[in-house]
């Protein structure tokens, strides 16, 4: 389900308006605004309905459908056993960073549109990041794939590695498929990753039989991942707290008329099968969206309507009171508290 690059500023509603109209796909359910819902109990009905708002909120993953796709640093294995306060510096950064942090770095440059190499200056400087780090010399080049997000964390990365002594430059490299050879290689020697997307393509690429290793506990998938790194020739620091994985938004104001803020809250509620969904085509039938939510968690839904993956459209058909309900990405600017 994951895709990149993907982060897109996200429109005003009614320029959207037009697009939405033809844009999805299925049946979207009643739209429309349900009443406040009692603070316990069922609801269902009208009261789970798609509630109309800008200020969107993700439903806390409270039995960890997805898994642990937390921020963590890769680095070469043999620039890390040759300098260990590379990786420390860089720990210093994921023992900072909060999904809200990386929310509001995000909306910086995908809706505020500031530069990434300034967001990551203020916010290293802010947090002091790689400071009382000690023993890093010499260049050290921290790679980034070509979007917003992945540029705004290696200029973090790169902003603490200075810090700590490093002379750190920033080099777009590409997909996956490009850079993480050029980081085995040595060609650069950092990279800011997603835990459980890497630890199943490393694990597959050391062994082709590997239908993976990750899971929804970042300790855990780490803890799996370090041995396999190892012979693929990487080392990998702390992961950090914030994510960008698969998530499900609704407005604040029907989560707040429910008085929900996890997936099982809302299948307390809302679990009779009027709630509608929103997100790309694939979602019904994969099991980090549509499936995984109806397996998991036990909803059901009245309607599933096509748009894009994680996209303005998806957003602004939630924020439209067009679903009630949709996929998103767990680090979205959009997502800022307003």
């Amino acid at each position: 389900m994951r895709t990149r690059p993907r982060f897109q500023t996200i429109l005003p509603v009614a320029a959207l308006a037009a697009v939405l109209a033809t844009a999805a796909c299925g049946e979207s359910g009643s739209s429309g605004t349900g009443g406040p819902a009692a603070a316990t109990g069922s609801a269902s009905g009208e009261a789970c309905a798609p509630v109309a708002g800008d200020q969107l909120v993700v439903l806390e993953d409270d039995k960890g459908l997805q898994n642990a796709d937390n921020v963590v640093p890769a680095v070469n294995a043999a620039a890390a056993a040759a300098s260990p306060a590379l990786v420390q510096a860089l720990d210093t950064v994921s023992a900072a960073l909060t999904e809200d942090d990386l929310i509001g770095m995000n909306k910086a440059v995908d809706i505020d549109r500031q530069t990434a190499t300034d967001v990551a200056a203020a916010y290293a400087a802010e947090n002091q990041l790689g400071s009382g780090v000690t023993g890093g010399s010499g260049p050290v080049v921290v790679g980034a794939a070509d979007f917003s997000e992945s540029q705004v964390l290696a200029n973090v990365y790169a902003q603490a590695l200075n810090a700590a002594g490093f002379q750190a430059t920033v080099q777009t490299v590409g997909n996956r498929e490009l850079y993480l050879p050029a980081l085995k290689s040595g060609e650069i020697q950092v990279f800011p990753e997603y835990l459980a997307t890497v630890a199943d393509i490393i694990a597959k690429n050391v062994d082709p039989a590997s239908t993976g290793i990750a899971t929804s506990d970042a300790d855990e998938t780490l803890t799996a991942l370090e041995p396999i790194a190892q012979q693929y020739g990487l080392v990998f620091g702390t992961p950090a707290e914030a994510t960008d994985q698969n998530a499900f938004a609704v407005t604040t104001a029907f989560a707040e008329g429910l008085g929900v803020t996890t997936l099982s809250e809302l299948a307390e509620k809302c679990g009779d099968g009027s709630l509608t969904l929103g997100g790309p085509g694939e979602c019904p039938t994969r099991p980090q969206c549509q499936l995984g939510l109806e397996e998991t968690y036990g909803l059901t839904f009245a309607g599933f309507s096509e748009y894009d993956a994680g996209g303005p459209l998806t957003k602004a058909a939630i924020q439209q009171g067009d679903v009630a309900m949709g996929l998103v990405f767990s680090s979205d600017g959009a997502l800022a508290q307003q």
